[in-house]
């Protein structure tokens, strides 16, 4: 019998048999420890004793200080201006990653490390700064003053100061999305005769739109919890521009622990509830993406 015949009726002779490459993560049961326990001493455990706080009122208590004009006052405000400020960083956001995906500019990288600025800049310096443009003696609110335009210490001056620590939410979610999109596929419309409007609307942004919702939504997230840089700025009228974290600090300094758990576990909730979403939505996009291809076009 040839050697050849042997090597056919035993396919696997000659192979070396390769082993396994091991892992420099430890386990999957003892990574998982170690992960529960951080994750419970990190984040678990205080959060834990908020609610637990709270849950020394009786359910009549909770109830009185939840429905309380005050407090529904100061979370609608936190919730409705962290939304404006979201929808305005969606549509100046998407500019700015366009601007840096699609062009050549001087100064591009200088301009570029400057939209992670509200990442790395302290919240509190960000809002002394904020409230000397556009206080009424300000370089920006003295020119708005005459034009009856008051920003500072108003519910406007809190949108201008949560669409400056948001912005980079949105721009750095769409832009890696914007760089994966072939402009083969913009040519190609263009060659059937799309304009570019529609151009826009039927390639680009169903590729980018994934991304786009969840820099909304982080933005958003963002914004409702913010207190450093608001608290300056906002002037801090009970009624009229007064945030849900303000509340918690002054039911603190009042010794009202009780009330300030309560306003706390309401953030808290909300925003679980809006961290699930975000999660959802990123997953979304992830499939999204993996099945549509930026640029893949449905056949007619």
């Amino acid at each position: 019998m040839s050697i050849s015949a042997i090597n056919t009726r035993n396919p696997f002779r000659g192979q070396v048999a390769r082993k396994t490459p091991r892992s420099p993560i430890p386990g999957f049961p003892l990574a998982l420890g170690f992960t529960v326990f951080w994750l419970g001493l990190i984040v678990l455990l205080p959060l834990a004793g908020v609610f637990f706080k709270t849950a020394t009122l009786g359910p009549a208590e909770i109830w009185n200080i939840a429905s309380s004009e005050r407090v529904l006052a100061a979370l609608r405000l936190s919730f409705g201006t962290a939304l404006l400020a979201a929808l305005l960083n969606a549509v100046f956001g998407l500019l700015v990653a366009w601007v840096f995906v699609r062009y050549e500019f001087p100064g591009k990288s200088l301009f570029d490390a400057a939209i992670d600025l509200p990442f790395a800049l302290p919240t509190a310096v960000a809002g002394i700064a904020l409230t000397a443009l556009y206080a009424p003696n300000g370089w920006i609110g003295s020119l708005l003053e005459p034009l009856g335009l008051k920003v500072a210490y108003t519910p406007l001056g809190i949108v201008v100061a949560l669409t400056f620590i948001g912005l980079p939410f949105v721009v750095r979610t769409v832009e890696p999305v914007l760089r994966d999109i072939e402009r083969e596929f913009e040519e190609a419309a263009a060659s059937l005769g799309a304009t570019r409007t529609q151009t826009i609307v039927r390639v680009i942004l169903p590729s980018i739109l994934p991304a786009l919702l969840t820099g909304f939504a982080l933005a958003f997230a963002r914004g409702v919890g913010e207190y450093g840089s608001v608290i300056f700025i906002a002037g801090n009228i009970p009624f009229v521009s007064e945030i849900a974290p303000l509340l918690i600090v002054i039911r603190l300094e009042e010794f009202n622990y009780a009330g300030a758990t309560t306003v706390a576990a309401l953030m808290l909730v909300v925003s679980f509830a809006m961290l699930l979403a975000i999660n959802a939505l990123q997953a979304w996009s992830n499939r999204h993406r993996s099945r549509h291809p930026a640029g893949a076009t449905k056949e007619n």
